[in-house]
């Protein structure tokens, strides 16, 4: 009997699975992991991996990775260039110095 269990909840959760099953050993993919490879597919502007990790986790997911990963960068960039996050935030979108705050 608990081996007939097993068999069900075993076909419930890979019906739940989302991801596609290539035969091999498929792997689940984090929300870091999808943001990474969305933002260098688009800087490279490659639609077909853009498309690719779009598909590995749920939008909302992938909209906090993405985010993670800009605050990282501003963060790193700016220990790098001896800068405020501020300045090199709005200095890569190309916008203007900030004004100083009261002025």
């Amino acid at each position: 009997m608990w081996g007939r269990i097993r068999k069900s909840s075993d076909r419930v959760v890979n019906a739940l699975r989302t991801e596609e099953q290539t035969g091999r050993e498929a792997r689940s993919h984090n929300l870091f992991e999808a943001a990474a490879a969305y933002v260098s597919a688009c800087a490279e502007d490659d639609q077909d991996r853009i498309e690719e990790a779009s598909s590995w986790v749920s939008p909302e997911a992938l909209s906090f990775g993405v985010n993670e990963l800009a605050c990282r960068a501003v963060i790193a960039l700016a220990r790098e260039r001896d800068e405020s996050p501020r300045t090199v935030a709005r200095a890569l979108l190309g916008l203007p110095a900030a004004r100083p705050a009261g002025k």
